[in-house]
């Protein structure tokens, strides 16, 4: 069974074809700039990258001109579309109606639709490719996985903000979560490896990336996470402030004489570690000139690891101890130091990382001592198999 799995943001297509027998990536890459003339895709394939530039004007275009990739005799993965059994899609936003992977139906598309409040920037270039599809293929079956459904097993005490209750009846304002894909992938793995039952553990998922959050997983179940509403909740990120005394926003929206989406974009586009440290919205430049001494660099990286181990040490309140912790994403799985600086903030939890094993970058492994009271862990996210798979359980195999 082979299965497609996109990514669509507003200008934007990710793709990978894979093959679920193997697990084996056959393809992948990006199509930029949708709608201008200047779209180009960057197609992976057999080692080789080839960019192509290639006006695509909508989703339509830019998925047609993407599957002709696929069979493309120079560097072809399959000799027909009819070997690509359905296609998975990422949806970041799916309420409380939707609370795990489905079959995309019309009226799982009409949710999707009036969740677009909730997720204003993701949702509606979701609906894009999956109009697309439909059109292009319109006989495949397609699966949506939802970046919110992981965390529907969270307790409504711990989802429910302590505002008029009225608001989360009227409109759903509550805790929803993010990189719930992620977070359930990782913990899924690390039973693999472990080669046991998530039943009776207890797991703090750390996906950290331009976008981070923090998830306690109890029983293979999300428990709590950090990001809420939207994703701008919980750490600070690299553009975005995370939380903040409420306050705050109206205070500044006063004093500047703002309105509420300028605000919105100073939240989640010029806040968080770049506002802090006065540099460019890049992690590794940030991290490199703390490492270097200079102060506001500093600051912004003590920040985030003080966040990060505060959320860890609350979850072990949640689940009445820890386990495992897992690190991954972009930041999770390369930067040597940042791992080494949250570890350090929860020694007097008994976590005791191996400086030897840590010193590495992208690896699967374990980074603590044999003999730490919690077993630290660096699993690589994969999101697009964890789509597949979800794919294909609910697809099914006779495809």
């Amino acid at each position: 069974m082979k299965v497609l799995v996109l990514n669509c943001g507003s200008s934007s297509l990710k793709y990978q074809l894979i093959n679920m027998e193997t697990e084996e990536v056959l393809a992948s890459g990006k199509y930029e700039r949708i709608g201008e003339e200047e779209a180009f895709i960057t197609h992976k394939v057999n080692g080789q990258k080839i960019e192509i530039k290639k006006p695509a004007y909508n989703h339509k275009e830019a998925i047609e001109f993407t599957l002709e990739q696929f069979t493309n005799p120079e560097y072809k993965v399959i000799d027909s579309l009819d070997e690509i059994s359905a296609v998975g899609h990422r949806v970041v936003h799916g309420g409380e109606k939707i609370t795990e992977s489905v079959v995309i139906t019309d009226e799982v598309i009409q949710t999707i639709e009036e969740c677009t409040d909730l997720a204003p920037l993701h949702n509606p270039a979701c609906m894009l490719g999956i109009e697309a599809c439909r059109e292009v293929m319109p006989n495949k079956p397609m699966v949506g996985v939802f970046d919110t459904a992981f965390h529907s097993s969270i307790p409504k005490d711990k989802f429910i903000y302590p505002i008029p209750y009225e608001y989360y009846e009227k409109y759903g304002v509550r805790k929803y979560g993010f990189h719930g894909t992620s977070h359930m992938y990782v913990s899924q793995r690390l039973g693999e490896i472990e080669n046991k039952s998530l039943e009776g553990t207890k797991i703090v998922t750390c996906h950290l990336g331009q976008g981070a959050s923090i998830c306690a997983v109890k029983d293979g179940k999300s428990m709590d996470t950090s990001m809420g509403l939207t994703p701008l909740a919980g750490l600070p990120m690299v553009t975005r402030s995370g939380d903040l005394d409420p306050s705050v926003v109206t205070f500044i929206m006063k004093k500047e004489n703002l309105d509420a989406q300028t605000m919105e974009d100073i939240l989640n586009k010029k806040s968080g570690l770049a506002s802090i440290s006065g540099m460019a919205p890049d992690f590794r430049v940030i991290e490199d000139e703390s490492n270097k001494g200079t102060e506001r660099a500093k600051i912004a990286i003590e920040q985030f690891n003080y966040s990060i181990a505060s959320f860890i040490a609350k979850y072990a309140v949640a689940m009445k101890g820890i386990d495992y912790i897992i690190f991954t994403g972009g930041i999770g799985e390369n930067q040597i130091h940042i791992r080494e600086g949250i570890c350090q903030k929860l020694e007097f939890m008994g976590v005791k990382l191996d400086l030897d094993e840590n010193n590495m970058r992208g690896e699967e492994k374990v980074i603590s001592t044999p003999d730490s009271k919690v077993k630290v862990y660096v699993i690589p996210t994969n999101e697009e198999l964890m789509i597949a798979k979800e794919t294909k359980r609910l697809v099914g195999k006779n495809n």
